[in-house]
């Protein structure tokens, strides 16, 4: 498989990018759902909440950390994990300024 190039493109680019790849998996957007409807910290419980196994969620997890939406605290020998809320505002800024372009000719080009 060849290479993304990914510095090839601005930072903004590669942002959107990484957001909206996260966005494409309905257990990440299921974790995340979830998270805004509990409105706390979550510690171990999503394997019933979701219905994968327990490694599956981890990796989800661990995707959704990655791209700085969510953020953990270990707290014995579990992880919490919770929206993390500067960085989703800054994700929906991104992404709002990106969806928000409007075709500005007059005449169907295509």
């Amino acid at each position: 498989m060849g290479l993304a190039k990914s510095e090839i493109f601005t930072d903004k680019q590669n942002a959107i990018s990484a957001f909206t790849k996260v966005f494409g998996h309905p257990a990440r957007v299921a974790i995340l759902e979830h998270l805004f409807a509990i409105n706390t910290c979550i510690c171990g419980d999503l394997v019933d909440v979701i219905g994968l196994a327990q490694p599956t969620i981890s990796q989800h997890l661990k995707e959704l950390k990655n791209v700085g939406l969510i953020k953990g605290n270990v707290e014995g020998t579990s992880v919490c994990y919770c929206i993390h809320k500067k960085n989703w505002t800054a994700m929906k800024s991104v992404i709002n300024e990106f969806l928000n372009q409007d075709i500005t000719t007059k005449t169907d080009c295509c």
